[in-house]
């Protein structure tokens, strides 16, 4: 008996000096407010509502973590779920952990990480635009962009300085078979014989400075059964159904701090083929510039411009969106934003991204307001 409990009382040492040298963070984002659309679908009808899916910033939880191996080496995980204030059900297909899944190690010459997570896409453009995937804005033009993400990934990343290089490679974008991000359809792969089906890599270069910064990143998806490729013009997707149809975006974007102001500039331009399947070939560019201002640490005022063109169909958006923050705490704001979106003759772009249910019809133009509350925790 003596023996038994000493054997567990040296376990149990063995255990807390072992937890010792790890962390566990819980951590989370609650967003949601009142939203006005006008001319939210094809008879001209506005709409008041509580969106679904985000105000400034998608709402969500996650744990994340780290356990220190010694030599400058870290386990690292982060679990990360998307979820709906207005209606409480999960994001991202209703996966639990739909934004972020993964698992790596982190050393001195950069990390190798395994599981979902986002693409250099998102990485390349999240510091980038000021407006970031707000309910106005870039997201409402290119709904993949705020949810670049894919399954079965393997990652790098490594910061060198103010250089920071990323790779990934996914072997299947979608395991789960629920979508993996918005426009995409579904597009399970990992098909014995089929090694491009569903596949999808994407690479990034990255510079930050004391007062500029620049960015650019490449990334190809292709195609397989159930992939499509929404282009968010309420014309319908396009289907890639063979493992030879590809959907790629490149992008090159570059920023400026002056004088307390942010100042922002990028394109990002994609090209749908589908010579494989016997479908179309779409080209599209996104053009945009956003500027941020902190009056005071109480008080932000931001805005942007977006303006999109898709060759093939015909289609052109023009976007402007005024956004302002103000601070209860350093965890709590408060903020109204307005925006307004104008479409060419065959284009309905939605000036909202908002969970769908506000497409006007053809030509029409759209007027977006929303005063809302964020928490962070």
């Amino acid at each position: 008996m003596k023996k038994n409990v000493a054997i567990g009382g040296a376990l149990l040492a063995i255990s807390s000096t072992s937890f010792a040298q790890g962390s566990v963070t819980l951590y989370g984002l609650l967003d949601t407010g009142v939203e006005y659309v006008s001319h939210a679908n094809a008879e001209g009808k506005s709409v008041v509502r509580m969106p679904s899916i985000t105000g400034e910033l998608p709402s969500r939880w996650g744990i994340k973590g780290s356990e220190d191996l010694g030599n400058g080496y870290k386990a690292v995980f982060a679990l990360e779920s998307g979820f709906n204030v207005n209606s409480g059900t999960s994001g991202q297909g209703g996966r639990l952990f739909g934004r972020q899944r993964w698992v790596g190690i982190d050393s001195p010459y950069g990390t190798v990480a395994f599981g979902r997570q986002y693409t250099m896409t998102y990485l390349a453009v999240i510091d980038a635009d000021v407006i970031g995937p707000n309910m106005y804005g870039m997201a409402s033009r290119d709904s993949y962009l705020p949810n670049a993400r894919s399954d079965n990934s393997v990652t790098y990343r490594g910061k060198f300085g103010g250089l920071t290089v990323g790779a990934q490679y996914s072997f299947g974008r979608d395991s789960a078979g629920t979508g993996n991000s918005p426009g995409q359809g579904i597009c399970a792969g990992q098909v014995p014989g089929e090694m491009t089906e569903c596949r999808s890599w994407s690479t990034m270069l990255k510079y930050d400075g004391s007062w500029f910064g620049a960015a650019a990143s490449y990334e190809e998806q292709r195609g397989g059964a159930g992939a499509a490729a929404s282009f968010f013009d309420g014309l319908k997707p396009v289907a890639l159904t063979a493992a030879g149809d590809r959907d790629d975006r490149a992008q090159a974007n570059g920023y400026v701090t002056l004088h307390g102001m942010k100042l922002v500039a990028g394109w990002i331009g994609r090209w749908v083929d589908t010579d494989a399947s016997g479908g179309p070939n779409l080209r599209s560019n996104l053009y945009y510039a956003s500027a941020s201002y902190q009056f005071d640490p109480a008080f932000t005022l931001d805005g942007g411009v977006y303006h999109i063109i898709v060759s093939g169909q015909d289609a052109r958006a023009t976007l402007g969106v005024v956004r302002g923050t103000y601070y209860l705490s350093k965890r709590t704001a408060t903020y109204l934003m307005g925006s307004y979106l104008t479409n060419s003759s065959h284009s309905a772009f939605s000036v909202s991204s908002g969970g769908g249910g506000t497409t006007p019809a053809p030509g029409q133009g759209q007027l977006g307001m929303m005063v809302g509350l964020r928490q962070l925790f």
